[in-house]
């Protein structure tokens, strides 16, 4: 090894560090802007999540006062012990479900027909849009109210001419009343979401299928849905995540009832934290329903991110 070979060694080794240097500087120059927002969102969230892991751990009513103390983790022992919590956990899993499976048939039908080329199309697509941006309260007193009432309900209205009387539709079907608020309320999501796979499709793939001979429904079966399966996946679980907050829908239109039939599991919570006064067991219940739906959330999440990444398809 010469001398100048030596040299420029020496060069390089005091190179590489001043770079790495300079690239960390980089890099805390560019997170600075996002600190205050990530500030605020861990005084927001998670402040608020701690007190309500303390309260879990209290026997506390505020109906009796003075009887505040520790309590351990006997609340969560009650929670699972609470026939009407597993009742409230069930009808949870069935208004989320139910709700995104019909919502994402719905959409994807939609989608599929927006998706041609059609006079008055726009304004169709903006019609089928407006669900979405209506508030849930006034929704859910919409189809309360005007929907499903037994005397001037429109369902009622429209299926009189084949015999059907004056139906109570919220008091009969509670929770299916609540969820076709909700279908009605997140089809228009689904069907952006679908919508938007099926413009990012190629369309000289779907060309030379038809080509060679391929059917409606093969071309729909063998390109089409394969491809949209990944935006249908990812709506569902968005959906999923935000109809598991769901409050307003349930409260406006059957508060729950009757018994907890219709009531979910915010709703619960609610009850027996503003009802009920018990904040210990509402805490708990309330901790329990954060990390069951972390947990699925989480893992949905993934299979989603790595079917965008490609990653499944390498394996």
């Amino acid at each position: 090894m010469t001398t100048t070979d030596v040299g420029s060694a020496r060069s390089d080794a005091t190179v590489v560090p001043r770079e790495r240097v300079i690239s960390k500087a980089e890099g805390w120059r560019r997170r600075g802007p996002l600190l205050p927002a990530m500030v605020f969102a861990i005084v927001v969230t998670q402040i608020p999540f701690l007190f309500t892991l303390y309260y879990s751990t209290q026997s506390w009513n505020l109906v009796r006062p003075g009887s505040r103390e520790f309590n351990g983790l006997n609340n969560y022992v009650d929670v699972f012990r609470d026939s009407q919590f597993r009742t409230v956990a069930f009808n949870t899993v069935i208004m989320i479900v139910g709700t995104v499976l019909i919502s994402v048939v719905l959409g994807l039908a939609l989608a599929l027909l927006l998706d041609r080329k059609f006079i008055g199309r726009s304004l169709i697509r903006t019609l089928l849009i407006t669900p979405f941006l209506v508030t849930p309260v006034a929704g859910a007193l919409i189809w309360k109210t005007t929907m499903f009432d037994p005397v001037f309900g429109l369902i009622n209205f429209v299926l009189s001419p084949f015999g059907v009387g004056q139906i109570d539709w919220v008091s009969r079907f509670p929770l299916a009343a609540v969820m076709t608020n909700l279908v009605w309320q997140w089809t228009p999501f689904m069907m952006l979401l679908i919508l938007a796979g099926l413009q990012s499709m190629p369309k000289d793939i779907a060309e030379a299928a038809r080509v060679d001979g391929a059917g409606p429904i093969a071309l729909f079966r063998e390109l089409t849905l394969p491809h949209l399966r990944r935006f249908i996946e990812l709506g569902a679980v968005l959906g999923a995540i935000y109809l598991i907050n769901t409050f307003d829908a349930v409260y406006m239109m059957t508060s729950g009832g009757p018994g907890v039939a219709s009531s979910n599991l915010p709703f619960y919570i609610y009850q027996r934290a503003f009802l009920g006064f018990d904040i210990g067991q509402a805490a708990a219940m309330g901790v329990v329903t954060v990390v069951a739906t972390i947990v699925v959330s989480t893992l949905a999440l993934r299979l989603i991110f790595t079917s965008f990444s490609g990653k499944e398809e390498a394996a």
